[in-house]
């Protein structure tokens, strides 16, 4: 591998309409990293290619995924993509034998999943998953806080995310609207929040959820129609951990005034609570207390910053530390994580949160694991 990964990246584009996250994360991230080079840009259309890579800086524009796929100048492919699009093209680019980095959700059901996760490793390609907010120096800090026993035991968590609805949508995110898509409340914004916490204090163990879609239509600005929603805007569920711990999770959108994020970490000796953006954008704060002495904001070491001030806030700053780990994990020959088998895991917990929701009754995740099919969305 080059002296930089040489990153080509599909889904990133200047025309309207086009992966917000991509061009507004993941480009500006790759550019302020010297770790990594935006080698190569891939659209749908030849015009689109070569506009978005003067735009972005890249050396090369492709139209044609494959082609990209089998270039040798580039290391790494980042699938940034409508979820129902991951699997064909991160199939095509692990069968050209490139490393991958797919944004979350991995893909559309947890089989889809399991499928990629099982190519890679039978090809031994290195594999990342864009679940950042483990990248994320407020929560790598707050993870170790927990391991060295600053809170002593974790007796309960508690978790709540309430952003406002968007409920207006034009042709580049109204297909959110249909649950089979893969992309909703339940795995994004709770799927983002749930593995954060999960890394913090720990894997849930067993489950009792509710499932709900309380605004059941959307508004499509580019067609004037409205479009049916049965994607579920409210995710609610009560739980336990693998250490024993009482979990309680509830993620929701709302017409309007929402409260935002507080993640709460109560234990045996002290407390955390971590609050502000959303957990795997940031920027968060973090306060704690031992003992009852009154929650004070605990300053974040500067060694959990692993990119400069020139990768810009927001959301390309965790996606600058998800690459800068994965750069550091690849030139020392280490596991990176969370990888496709990380993102199984997780895929398997949303299954078990469902299962749970449709059969009114609490699930122990192990009863998903290595199901491929346990639930079908519905």
């Amino acid at each position: 591998m080059a002296a930089k990964i040489r990153v080509g990246i599909v889904g990133a584009t200047v025309t309207p309409g086009g992966s917000g996250w991509g061009a507004n994360a993941h480009v500006p991230a790759l550019k302020a990293l010297s770790a990594c080079e935006l080698k190569a840009v891939c659209t749908a259309h030849r015009e689109t290619a070569s506009a978005s890579a003067a735009a972005f800086g890249a050396e090369l524009a492709f139209h044609r995924f494959e082609e990209m796929a089998a270039h040798p100048e580039i290391d790494l492919i980042a699938v940034v993509v409508r979820v129902p699009w991951h699997r064909d093209l991160v199939v095509r680019a692990l069968e050209g034998g490139k490393a991958v980095f797919c944004e979350w959700p991995l893909g559309a059901t947890l089989a889809e999943a399991e499928s990629m996760a099982t190519l890679a490793s039978a090809r031994r390609l290195r594999t990342a998953v864009g679940l950042q907010a483990r990248s994320d120096p407020t929560l790598m800090y707050a993870r170790e806080l927990v391991q060295q026993g600053f809170i002593g035991e974790i007796l309960s968590v508690n978790f709540s995310g309430i952003s406002e609805a968007v409920t207006r949508r034009g042709n580049g995110r109204i297909w959110q609207s249909d649950r089979k898509n893969g992309a909703n409340t339940l795995t994004i914004a709770a799927g983002h929040a749930i593995d954060a916490l999960c890394f913090v204090v720990g894997e849930i163990d067993e489950v009792s959820a509710r499932l709900a879609t309380r605004i059941r239509e959307w508004h499509n600005t580019d067609t004037g129609e409205s479009v049916a929603v049965d994607s579920p805007d409210w995710v609610s569920l009560s739980g336990r951990l693998e250490g024993g711990a009482e979990v309680s999770i509830v993620v929701a959108t709302v017409p309007s005034n929402p409260s935002g994020n507080r993640f709460e970490i109560y234990g045996r000796d002290g407390t955390l609570v971590i609050t502000g953006g959303s957990l795997n954008s940031g920027p968060s704060q973090l306060l704690g207390a031992r003992g009852k002495e009154p929650l004070t904001p605990l300053e974040v070491p500067a060694r959990f910053t692993l990119v400069s001030d020139s990768v810009p806030s927001g959301p390309p700053r965790n996606v600058a530390q998800a690459y800068a780990r994965l750069a550091t994990a690849i030139a020392e020959g280490k596991p990176f994580e969370p990888d496709f088998a990380h993102a199984v895991k997780r895929h398997t917990l949303i299954a078990a949160i469902e299962r749970s929701a449709a059969e009114g009754r609490s699930v122990r995740v192990q009863e998903i694991s290595g199901s491929g099919s346990a639930s079908d969305g519905s």
